[in-house]
């Protein structure tokens, strides 16, 4: 049996979570879509402007990076002798079964309650090669997780003769391009050579989440701090990081003042310097955790959080409705504790599902 990673057993769970949390939560600030597809957003009063940017900004934006940070964490360097194509045969057929079943899913299941037309759906279908559904938009997160495992072989051969000094000029680099969203919003859309024929700007190769990619090595291979000194400079990258991170939605966004969701948004990127921070804070943190071995509770649960991920938003679109009741302003329960039993009520009927679908024969092809 392949021996568990305690820590990392206990960021796939709470990371989990951490997603229901951004999800519930934006049931108090999205309000729709405009004509050209972008989210619209408006906060109903200061309480939910607050709720909302503790629990989706807060507590949540790093669950992304977090998943990205583990992936990488695991499997990079690949295993000696092992070559690309056996890399991606064996990461792959762990992921695209479960990914292609919960992709039809969502582009038929919600036929049965009404919850999609069939032109919607036969609309969804002939798409599927191209994207995913507008009913599974937390879907976009497997689009860049392939995209790592893809680069994990060419990147992988340096990163096992690289020196501590030149990884940190790479993630140097890394962390300077996450300011890139800012400048696109603040100063031009377009920088460093990017131009409607020209979207591969100056930093493009060393952006975007193969910078976590080697951030997630470095930490495994060269970073030798004590327990301590990862407790006080996690905790501070983690506040501060947090922090801004929260402030961020919490300052732009003005109750009864609709803008686009991007705008309200504008330092939740999680290539951002702010979400960077946060995420290598609270990595270090978890990595703190000394245990042996992880309660059979969290060891059973972690290994179907990527089921868990795939099935949240049909139970989580639901329970928000019994909550909210079309009132966002005004829920059957406080907002400060509508998110997390939203969040806490969807992360436990996804866990209990998929440990009854995973004694059904062939199971890891639906949830993994």
């Amino acid at each position: 049996m392949k021996e568990r990673i305690v820590f990392v057993d206990y960021i796939r769970v709470v990371a989990c979570l951490m997603v229901m949390m951004v999800h519930a939560s934006e049931n108090f600030y999205i309000i729709g879509m405009n004509e050209q597809s972008v989210g619209l957003a408006m906060l109903a009063n200061e309480s939910n402007r607050f709720w909302v940017s503790l629990y989706d900004g807060w507590m949540g934006r790093v669950s992304v990076p977090l998943f990205m940070i583990i992936s990488a964490f695991l499997l990079v360097p690949m295993k000696p002798g092992m070559g690309m194509w056996e890399f991606y045969r064996k990461r792959l057929k762990r992921i695209l079964p479960p990914f292609i079943c919960f992709l039809l899913l969502y582009s038929l299941l919600p036929l049965a309650w009404g919850g999609m037309t069939w032109e919607e759906s036969f609309s969804c279908l002939r798409m599927l090669t191209f994207n995913f559904p507008p009913q599974a938009g937390h879907l976009w997160f497997m689009y860049p997780l392939i995209s790592l495992y893809l680069i994990i072989p060419v990147v992988s051969p340096w990163l096992e003769k690289a020196t501590a000094k030149e990884e940190l000029t790479f993630i140097g680099i890394f962390a300077f391009t996450t300011l890139t969203p800012w400048l696109h919003r603040y100063v031009s859309p377009e920088v460093w050579g990017e131009c409607f024929w020209n979207q591969y700007s100056l930093f493009w190769y060393c952006s975007g989440y193969l910078g976590y990619l080697v951030l997630a090595h470095y930490i495994r291979v060269h970073l030798k701090w004590t327990q301590r000194k990862r407790i006080v400079i996690g905790t501070i990258c983690l506040l501060v990081g947090a922090t801004f991170t929260a402030w961020s939605f919490w300052w732009k966004g003005v109750p009864g003042v609709e803008m686009t969701a991007p705008e309200m948004e504008w330092a939740w990127e999680f290539c951002t310097p702010n979400v960077l921070c946060a995420t290598f804070g609270s990595f270090l943190l978890f990595t703190c955790i000394r245990q042996q071995k992880a309660p059979s509770l969290i060891t059973s649960t972690a290994k179907r959080t990527y089921g868990m991920y795939l099935m949240h938003i049909f139970f989580l679109v639901p329970i928000s409705q019994l909550f909210i009741q079309g009132n966002v302003a005004s829920p059957i329960v406080p907002v400060w504790l509508a998110i997390p039993l939203i969040a806490i009520l969807t992360f436990l009927c996804c866990a209990v599902t998929t440990k009854v679908l995973s004694y059904l024969p062939g199971s890891k092809y639906v949830i993994g």
